[in-house]
């Protein structure tokens, strides 16, 4: 028997819409291979905090898969797609084409990206091992990197704490203290 549904404290965020009693019942003891993550785990921030929309978090690839039942509702009311709907990917940039308004430049823009690699957990569910095996992936990518691609590689121990705070600044490197991430499990294994 499943351990009881626990209370969501996001009264009205999609989890709570979505992980009813028998989806519970069918999930909660579904473990997922890659990094071990769990529902509860997934749905850590809408039963710890009272102001969430969604209130879940994706340990890894397998978990869109292994709970799908919740997964896939939440992802298709939040963006407005429907359950039938696909995603392509089309890596072609000759494709892409620009509508900035040249009388409006952009100065400035970031973009977030959520990294993926295939066998690693996301950063709610990557185990200890499997963060130092990214860093060992990426210290090795990024040292074939030249020209304006090229730059310095910052590993998070043994970093100066000057540096620390102008990465930080600079919005380069996230500020440690944010109780979602806490509670989502990303701050786990973190210098």
């Amino acid at each position: 028997m499943a351990e009881p549904l626990p209370d969501i404290k996001s009264k009205h965020s999609l989890v709570a819409k979505h992980v009813t009693g028998p989806v519970w019942e069918k999930l909660s003891r579904a473990v997922t291979a890659t990094s071990g993550f769990t529902l509860a785990k997934a749905i850590a921030c809408a039963v710890q905090f009272d102001n969430q929309h969604c209130g879940i978090y994706a340990g890894d690839w397998d978990s869109y898969k292994v709970f799908a039942d919740v997964f896939d509702p939440i992802i298709q009311e939040y963006h407005g797609i429907s359950p039938d709907a696909t995603h392509t990917s089309d890596m072609d940039v000759g494709k892409i084409k620009g509508n900035i308004d040249p009388s409006a430049p952009v100065h400035s823009t970031r973009i977030r990206v959520g990294r993926n690699i295939d066998g690693f957990g996301l950063s709610p569910g990557i185990t200890k091992d499997q963060r130092l095996g990214v860093e060992n992936l990426m210290k090795k990518a990024f040292a074939n990197l030249t020209g304006d691609l090229a730059g310095t590689y910052y590993p998070l121990t043994g970093m100066e704490e000057k540096v620390r705070q102008q990465l930080v600044d600079d919005h380069f490197l996230f500020m440690s203290g944010d109780k979602n991430l806490q509670v989502a499990g990303m701050e786990r294994d973190w210098p």
